[in-house]
């Protein structure tokens, strides 16, 4: 029963977000810590223990939102202002194909006739920001969050919202750097640092892979994907090769397996340590930190965080000799991920996602029972074993766009018919050479040697690019 919890714990969000009005945080907590109570009353009873779980589930996913929403509480807008004087620390910078996006935790904010202060404002500026962690100044015309286009669209200031951010717009003249009057804080330092590093990164790949191949190959190493090409963008999400660009399962699966790989592989070499020492589980351990620092690297977004979460839990069972079960593991991460950000349920990111990697789990479990005989000949095991290698990874590719097809023409009004066979064709390639090439890179770049694995990185690319467009850069 342990998978339906996240389901009971997911449909309590839901409900809180179908509420007619805001919730009392007093008395949503009371409720679901009675329905705990209850459940425990109930634990030796066959029926009524299931049901007082899912009741407490969703009641204890009602109550996580509901707090959710007040520990980020903030003012927000309330009525556009045409020249604000803003002066803050930039928080998050994003490239963009034209201009830059920041995002700003106001210190200073001067507007007459506006009495809500935005805690943190988002505008878009002139190529060039400033780097993370800077305390800028800049005159802005902001709005309030965006409204739906359209009845029950998606609702950016629900996203905003949770950002923490009460307003956006457009800068108007230049941004000046200025001393700051306060401290930065650990967490902006943090940010800083991680955006320090992926910037360097960047700029390194773009040096030697330049055009979309590079915005492709930084997207796929830093998580920076807003400065791929709009024809190159929209021919990925209409072939269904979007979730490439989005660092999700398969790129954390990719980094923590080749990693394990080798470090299991350069110790086995050492017959001492093969012999006394447990290297599979100090590759396993190598691997975990490999893919945390993939996960910062990238921003950390939901579909990271998920990917990383059953990673680990697979990683920490090897090195507990304990084995992983798929759904049960699937069922963790997904609350594990509801619990830090409840807001997500409602997310297109979050909702792909885990109905990708649950349609996968049912199909590898229940699917393709077919293997070579342990006595056939070699000629005929390789036949099979490349039979069934391909015919995984046409399963897999139309699991995963059936799965996915749903979400896909709610959020965003597009099916993807050719998804399958783009899938087939492009992604044996960016297995196989893209993300080993760029894992490469990345190892290598400190030492200078990075520049070889970012060029083959970039031919991959060109295949991946030719297979939705027929344009390579």
């Amino acid at each position: 029963m342990l998978p339906w919890l996240p389901v009971a714990f997911g449909f309590g969000i839901v409900g809180y977000f179908a509420a007619d009005r805001e919730p009392a945080w007093w008395a949503s907590l009371p409720l679901a810590i009675g329905a705990l109570v209850v459940a425990y009353l109930t634990r030796r009873r066959a029926i009524a223990f299931p049901v007082a779980i899912a009741l407490a589930a969703m009641g204890a996913g009602f109550a996580a939102a509901t707090l959710q929403t007040l520990r980020v509480a903030h003012p927000i807008l309330q009525h556009p202002v045409s020249s604000a004087l803003l002066a803050g620390f930039l928080e998050v910078r994003e490239e963009r194909e034209r201009s830059d996006r920041i995002v700003v935790r106001v210190e200073r904010f001067e507007a007459p006739g506006t009495t809500s202060v935005p805690q943190r404002v988002r505008v878009a500026v002139r190529k060039g920001a400033p780097a993370v962690g800077s305390f800028v100044e800049f005159k802005a015309h902001l709005s309030p969050p965006l409204q739906p286009l359209r009845p029950g669209g998606y609702e950016f200031a629900r996203d905003m919202y949770f950002q923490r951010i009460g307003a956006s717009g457009y800068a108007l003249g230049t941004i000046k750097v200025k001393s700051p009057s306060v401290t930065q804080g650990f967490w902006l330092r943090y940010a800083s640092i991680i955006d320090g590093l992926r910037e360097a990164i960047d700029k390194r790949i773009r040096a030697v892979t330049s055009g979309d191949n590079g915005s492709i190959a930084s997207a796929l190493i830093t998580g920076k994907r807003d400065a791929i090409s709009t024809p190159v963008n929209d021919a990925m999400y209409v072939s269904s090769l979007a979730h490439v660009l989005s660092i999700s399962g398969y790129h954390m699966a990719v980094v923590a397996g080749i990693v394990f790989f080798f470090i299991r592989a350069g110790l086995a070499l050492v017959p001492a340590l093969a012999s006394r020492h447990p290297i599979k589980k100090w590759a396993a351990i190598g691997a975990i930190i490999a893919a945390a620092f993939y996960l910062l690297l990238s921003g950390a977004e939901v579909a990271t965080q998920r990917s990383f979460i059953m990673i680990a839990i697979v990683l920490v069972g090897v090195v507990l000799d304990r084995p992983a079960l798929t759904f049960r593991t699937l069922a963790v991460a997904a609350i594990v991920v509801l619990l830090l950000a409840p807001q997500a349920v409602v997310h297109p990111s979050f909702q792909m996602s885990f109905a990708a990697t649950l349609a996968l789990i049912a199909a590898y479990q229940h699917g393709l029972p077919w293997h070579p005989d342990r006595d056939s000949s070699l000629g005929r095991r390789v036949a099979l074993l490349g039979v069934r290698e391909f015919s995984g990874l046409l399963l897999a590719s139309l699991v995963a766009g059936l799965a996915t097809t749903p979400y896909a023409a709610f959020h965003f009004h597009r099916l993807a018919p050719y998804g399958v066979l783009a899938n087939l064709l492009a992604m044996p390639v960016i297995s196989v050479l893209v993300m080993p090439m760029g894992i490469l890179g990345v190892v290598t770049m400190p030492f200078g040697f990075d520049a070889v694995f970012w060029r083959l990185m970039g031919d991959g690319i060109d295949w991946m690019i030719w297979v939705p467009c027929g344009c390579p850069d």
